[in-house]
């Protein structure tokens, strides 16, 4: 069954890196640099300090912490564990992926800039949505840009970002509870 779900993951990853050309080459390595979206990651910001003031210094602790927990269990949990292949290392496959710039490490399951992503993700969006009910919605467009531009780049394959997006939405998800828990039984003594 495993050997099943691994064929269909390499066949999808090939077909969706093939569709390249030389324009999003390029597009694609800005949209997958984390400096690239310093500017969004600064309106981020402004929106939290708008909507929780001082409350947004805890906020970007809380995320410092969530980044750690996503990019060392995507790591620590699992490459290291599964020790699954990045497709542009995969020796059955590697002469036909298209990879711009680099490979990255040897693994790629499961891809630590999708659980990063996600975690972000839901966490900021469990905070923003009732005054911004939009940015939910730009918040996954943009993280399903960045994990196309992973298999685009030939780094991940579909199950990589698919794994790495559930682990990050959960773990963001356990850390937006575990932020309103805190926010309910010390913060609001500081109000």
């Amino acid at each position: 069954m495993l050997d099943f779900f691994n064929h269909i993951d390499t066949q999808l990853f090939l077909i969706l890196n093939s569709w390249h050309n030389d324009f999003f080459d390029v597009v694609m390595v800005y949209v997958s640099s984390k400096l690239f979206w310093l500017p969004f990651y600064l309106f981020l910001l402004y929106l939290l300090i708008r909507e929780y003031k001082w409350k947004s210094l805890i906020i970007l602790l809380f995320v410092a912490v969530l980044i750690t927990f996503t990019d060392q269990s995507s790591v620590q949990l699992f490459k290291n564990v599964f020790q699954r292949l990045r497709p542009c290392h995969n020796p059955g496959i590697s002469a036909m992926v298209h990879t711009v710039e680099y490979c990255g490490g040897l693994y790629g399951f499961v891809s630590s800039h999708a659980s990063n992503y996600f975690g972000i993700i839901i966490f900021i969006s469990g905070l923003l949505y009732t005054r911004y009910n939009w940015l939910p919605w730009v918040l996954f467009f943009w993280g399903f840009l960045i994990i196309y531009s992973r298999i685009y780049l030939g780094v991940h394959y579909p199950g990589d970002v698919i794994a790495g997006s559930i682990l990050g939405s959960v773990i963001g998800l356990l850390m937006l509870r575990v932020y309103r828990f805190t926010d309910q039984k010390w913060m609001q003594r500081w109000n």
